[in-house]
């Protein structure tokens, strides 16, 4: 038993507890309404709540996926997550935000998956990999992530980039997984705002940047969509200029 672990766990408890202002429950104890509903990567490095400094209950719905992925397969059809429909149906959220991170480990697998047809042996772990594959592939033939349009088709080939090196990525490696993380939160937005549930809300894509491939902030967030709207100029005029340095591209 790991009792290290759980006496950390409740003493990081007791330090929430103790963070909380009084009364921070009296208005949300019977029932919630967040404004926003946040779908992050299932990752240690990526907290929602830390990222958008969320300190009090009732600010944030969040929902984590492999892959930051909306969508959930329900009777042979693909339909937008339960985690992402309740709030928006029923606890009147309006805004939606699809978080992805650098360095995603799951966009990285659906490369691997493209590429050679492995796929992790895990049941769950497959399935969401195998979510992801088509967007990887879509993403691979698209010329703003794999270079020019030929460069791209050879990208999903087997022997088209070198094998990772005592556990670490190549730079083109890491460069065409971190496009294809951006063109996955693109894709994640496009599917969103097309599900009834989401019709009324406003959907933004975001990628966390935790390598610096963004700019030098560890810990930023980088808008790259506002309601299917990429283009950086109109990302930046629609943030202002004061916060125009959360808008980048690297498609």
């Amino acid at each position: 038993m790991h009792r290290g672990i759980l006496a950390d766990l409740l003493d990081r408890n007791d330090e929430h507890v103790a963070a909380l202002a009084p009364g921070a429950f009296d208005r949300h104890r019977e029932d919630q309404r967040p404004g926003v509903v946040s779908v992050c990567c299932s990752d240690s490095r990526v907290s929602q709540e830390g990222m958008f400094a969320v300190d009090e209950p009732g600010f944030l719905f969040t929902a984590g996926a492999i892959g930051n992925r909306v969508s959930a397969v329900v009777d042979g059809e693909r339909v937008l997550d339960g985690s992402v429909a309740y709030p928006l149906r029923h606890t009147h959220t309006e805004v939606l935000a699809v978080v992805g991170h650098t360095g995603c480990g799951a966009v990285d697998a659906a490369l691997t998956a493209a590429r050679t047809g492995e796929f992790p042996p895990e049941p769950g772990v497959r399935a969401a990999v195998e979510a992801l594959v088509p967007i990887v592939e879509d993403g691979l033939d698209d010329p703003a992530v794999g270079g020019e349009a030929d460069d791209a088709v050879s990208l999903r080939e087997d022997d088209a980039v070198s094998a990772p090196k005592n556990g670490r990525d190549s730079g083109e490696d890491a460069r065409v997984r971190d496009r294809l993380v951006e063109y996955n939160v693109h894709a994640q937005v496009a599917f969103a705002r097309e599900r009834e549930e989401a019709a009324d809300a406003t959907v933004y894509g975001f990628v966390y940047d935790l390598h610096g491939v963004y700019g030098d902030r560890d810990g930023a967030v980088y808008l790259v969509n506002a309601d299917g709207e990429r283009d950086p100029a109109t990302l930046r005029d629609l943030v202002g200029e004061a916060r125009a340095d959360h808008v980048a591209t690297l498609l």
